[in-house]
């Protein structure tokens, strides 16, 4: 069995790193102080208005279901195209991006669903949506 006839030099801790990330840091900072003093700087007063709360949220979309036989529901009040185009341009014109889901009945005529999207159209949604289901791939 080999004797150990030198010592082993004492382990030493290397500290650059962290002394480079401690000058990062302080860097980092007197950097954005140096940016909030200019903002506080800049001779500007801005106008000054009454709290009046805060502000409405953006409503929720609006639903439309079109049923096998045909029937058309807004908001589960049953409508003719007409109504909807009506009603959806007096929403719209309350909050301009209005959002409409239109949900069709898997077995019904798919050309009710495209005369409720034409109706959406016309009264100038922009922001809509078709419901679908996804199922699960069979193998």
């Amino acid at each position: 069995m080999p004797l150990k006839t030198h010592l082993d030099e004492q382990p030493t801790l290397n500290l650059t790193p962290m002394i480079d990330v401690v000058f990062l840091l302080i860097i980092f900072f007197m950097v954005g102080t140096k940016f909030t003093e200019l903002e506080r700087k800049i001779s500007l007063r801005v106008p000054e208005v009454a709290d009046q709360g805060t502000l409405s949220a953006a409503p929720e979309r609006k639903v439309v279901n079109v049923y096998r036989d045909g029937t058309i529901t807004l908001d589960r009040v049953p409508v003719t195209l007409d109504e909807l185009t009506d009603r959806l341009a007096a929403a719209r014109t309350q909050y301009s991006d209005l959002g409409v889901l239109v949900r069709g009945d898997a077995k019904g005529e798919f050309q009710r669903v495209a005369s409720v999207l034409n109706a959406c159209k016309q009264a100038g949604i922009q922001n809509l949506g078709i419901s679908v289901r996804i199922m699960p791939i069979q193998k």
